[in-house]
């Protein structure tokens, strides 16, 4: 008796299509806002004299843009991508509670963006816009759980890949740290004014509680699992050790939750709360670096695909960028070290080669594998064009994150010089004054950065209004199932 045909799954790809048009949007909406404010920072006279348009009121804009518009659509996409295919379920929930995920959560990027520009926010270190949009952000994010976890409990595969845990650390710690860091008293139904819940130094523990573990599980446990699933898949390789994945992610998600206090260095924290966060800091160096090295391994037998794949070539240097600000953070978070650099642009400096390198980057190579697969194309229409946009980015990074570094320490220096007499040798303006020709090189390397995401829009619009290949609904060179992507140890 012949064996039944098998009906190919329909997944759901408008939604993860959505996704990935609006992060690229809001990808060149947020990186042109960060040219215009470091051309602020570098040029005061750049405001024009305009409030909506200060420094104050587009940092977070740029923050909140490259952070949850840009990051967050990309991550939500790509989960609700990597979900189905590794699950070999659809999107649980139907077409209507995706769309509402959509629009929802792009709606709260615009609301929170009006509301930075307009001055109304609570405040706090990572600005937060007012009460009412947090509550509703609060209702999106329950809809987006409830999606992830219901496709993962109808799922086909009896194994959760490993991707799927990092992700889903991702989504139910940031719901966790969402309600509890914008607990607020609204002064009326009709007052976008609230009182914070905390005050003092339980304010500022809980603040950066949130701030850390925003990096940690938003920019961290939510990238790794696009890592552990799109560098595989582009090079045709199984994950180098699946053991290593999993004592990788149960020893981040325990020690990052507690390494927020390093933030807070000689401030009226107790001393032993601020030798905590920073011991679990330089824990957390090592499952850190252990989950780079799993996904530089996987490369093993087949680093030749760097050079015919320019795609894989973001992924990668993702992946050391990972290393590389995972190594800076813990040497930044000792004491000795942060009387140094906190408050200096050597902050600045180690943030961006976080955001831009890992985060920015490895979503890049998300979005070039995705692209071909969503829209059914055999392939991107410029690998040229891939390349000119790795090269330029790379080149926008380096200028930035080391004239910030350069420019870091020479104030951090200057700060706490003294002259003979014991008085401070410098003022804040003399510092200010001296930083400037870094804050111009900082301008350009941002510059050099958007004129490469630009390149990748061009590309990826001719890549979609090029001929379909009418793939099938499964992604060309898809591994069929979860397991088939860990490695046979």
């Amino acid at each position: 008796m012949a064996e039944p045909m098998q009906v190919p799954i329909q997944y759901n790809e408008a939604v993860v299509r959505k996704f990935v048009i609006a992060s690229v949007f809001w990808a060149v909406v947020a990186f042109l806002v960060g040219v215009y404010i470091a051309a602020e920072l570098a040029w005061p006279e750049a405001n024009l004299g305009f409030s909506f348009i200060n420094f104050g009121r587009l940092r977070p804009v740029h923050t909140s843009g490259a952070i949850f518009a840009f990051g967050g659509s990309i991550l939500i996409g790509s989960s609700l991508y990597i979900v189905q295919r590794t699950c070999r379920a659809r999107l649980f929930g139907g077409e209507a509670l995706a769309d509402f995920l959509f629009w929802g959560y792009q709606f709260f990027i615009v609301m929170a963006a009006l509301s930075y520009v307009m001055g109304y926010s609570q405040g706090q270190e990572y600005a937060e816009p007012e009460w009412h949009i947090d509550l509703w952000l609060t209702i999106v994010w329950v809809i987006y759980a409830i999606i992830f976890v219901g496709t993962l409990l109808k799922r086909e595969e009896p194994h959760i890949y490993v991707a799927n845990w990092f992700l889903l650390a991702f989504i139910l710690t940031i719901a966790v740290l969402h309600l509890v860091n914008n607990a607020a008293v609204p002064i009326s139904m009709y007052s976008a004014k609230s009182y914070a819940v905390y005050a003092g130094v339980q304010s500022a523990l809980i603040q950066w509680w949130y701030g850390h573990n925003a990096v940690g599980f938003f920019l961290t446990a939510g990238f790794l699992g696009m890592m552990y699933y799109f560098i595989p898949k582009q090079a045709d390789r199984p994950i180098y050790s699946y053991r290593l994945s999993v004592v990788h992610f149960w020893s981040l998600v325990f020690m990052y939750i507690w390494a927020g206090p390093h933030h807070l260095h000689y401030t009226s924290l107790p001393d032993w709360t601020q030798t905590l966060g920073m011991v679990f800091s330089l824990m957390l160096w090592m499952p850190s670096w252990g989950g780079m090295i799993n996904g530089l391994m996987t490369l093993s037998g087949a680093w030749d695909k760097l050079r015919t794949n320019p795609a894989l070539r973001f992924s990668v240097t993702a992946v050391g960028f990972y290393g590389m600000s995972t190594f800076e953070g813990p040497v930044l978070s000792i004491r000795d070290v942060n009387a140094l650099a906190h408050y200096t642009d050597w902050v600045v400096g180690h943030v961006h080669s976080g955001t831009l390198g890992w985060n920015a980057f490895i979503s890049f190579g998300a979005i070039y594998y995705l692209v071909p697969a969503l829209w059914k194309r055999s392939g991107l229409y410029s690998n040229r064009l891939v390349a000119w946009h790795y090269w330029i980015s790379t080149l926008g990074i380096v200028l930035y994150i080391s004239s910030m570094w350069v420019a870091g320490i020479m104030q951090g220096l200057m700060w706490r010089a003294y002259d003979a007499f014991g008085f401070l040798q410098y003022s804040f303006a003399e510092s200010v004054n001296a930083v400037h020709p870094y804050y111009v090189i900082r301008w350009m390397g941002g510059v050099m950065f958007f004129v490469g995401a630009l390149i990748m829009v061009y590309n990826l619009v001719m890549t979609v209004r090029s001929p379909s290949t009418n793939l099938s609904g499964s992604d060309a060179g898809q591994f069929g199932a979860a397991g088939a992507v860990v490695a046979g140890e």
